[in-house]
């Protein structure tokens, strides 16, 4: 069976976005700190081309518990 890109970054999505919630929802939790601890990831190109400009912003918050949920995806999708 072939395996579809798309899916895999369906996975990776969901398992992001799984890690991130339960992140958040452990915040109140001191003890768990050390997971729930997030770094901001940006990008920001941009341009000014006489004719026509842009200037684009990508943020992602990455925490332990999101690798965590990256990884599970990834053999969640190895699985299938």
């Amino acid at each position: 069976m072939k395996k579809n890109v798309g899916i895999l970054l369906l996975f990776l999505l969901l398992g992001w976005l799984a890690g991130a919630w339960i992140a958040k929802a452990l915040e109140p939790v001191q003890a768990l700190s050390f997971l729930t601890a997030s770094t901001l990831i940006k990008w920001s190109p941009q341009a000014n081309l006489d004719i026509i400009s842009y200037d684009i912003t990508i943020q992602m918050n990455l925490s332990l518990l999101s690798l965590i949920g990256i990884i599970v995806s990834v053999w969640l999708y190895r699985r299938l």
